[in-house]
């Protein structure tokens, strides 16, 4: 591999952490105020949209008012349960800190996050878990949703690196997407929110183990 930087982008819901239980209780208790309850799986199908975005799909016939009520319910349940649960609430998947550690450890590898999570909660999650290892951080506080390939181009532009030495690693449509939408390498999870064969991601992988040596093979030159 020669010495030029490599950029890599991790989602983190369903990627990196383990965040299913607390999405989907959080979810459907912000639209208890409206006597509905969306199926676990369709609050799965909408993880890694921004928030607005994701209630707008569950609840298409819901006034826009009554719409940011949800959004407003759900951040707070959300803050309630990570202050009630603190380290137990969203945890890292097995293996994902060890990568993360490990390819923080190559000179020329440079890691950041792209996410659908607010600012906040993105702090939080990379406090609770100490990943100090993410150079650029993307969330949707400041861009378009997924799959707008705005967040990836973002973090490009602050390391300067090229789309060719850029890979986007996630777990749903809106990751994969947003990166064939900037021009990226893709990697999908098959431990995620999606099913990784649907997604049309360039390569899959079934562990944390797995993606160091594809990352070598990516860039073998």
């Amino acid at each position: 591999m020669s010495g030029d930087l490599r950029l890599i982008l991790f989602d983190v819901d369903g990627t990196l952490a383990d965040s299913e239980s607390d999405i989907v209780q959080c979810m459907q208790e912000a639209f208890e105020v409206y006597e509905r309850k969306p199926a676990k799986r369709d609050i799965l199908s909408i993880v890694g949209l921004s928030l607005p975005e994701a209630v707008a799909q569950l609840a298409p016939d819901l006034h826009p008012e009554s719409r940011d009520t949800v959004v407003e319910l759900y951040k707070d349940a959300y803050y309630r349960a990570r202050v009630t649960k603190g380290a137990g609430h969203s945890p890292l998947y097995p293996g994902a800190a060890e990568v993360l550690a490990e390819l923080n450890a190559v000179p020329e590898y440079l890691l950041g996050v792209a996410t659908g999570k607010s600012q906040r909660g993105l702090d939080a999650l990379i406090e609770t878990h100490q990943l100090r290892c993410f150079v650029t951080r993307q969330c949707a506080d400041h861009h378009p949703s997924k799959p707008h390939p705005s967040m990836v181009q973002r973090a490009m532009a602050d390391t300067g690196v090229t789309p060719a030495n850029t890979v986007m690693i996630g777990d749903t449509s809106f990751d994969i997407d947003m990166g064939h939408a900037a021009g990226v390498h893709t990697i999908a999870v098959d431990w995620g929110f999606h099913p990784a064969d649907q997604l049309g991601a360039d390569h899959i992988i079934d562990s944390f183990a797995d993606l160091a040596p594809l990352l070598q093979h990516i860039w073998k030159d």
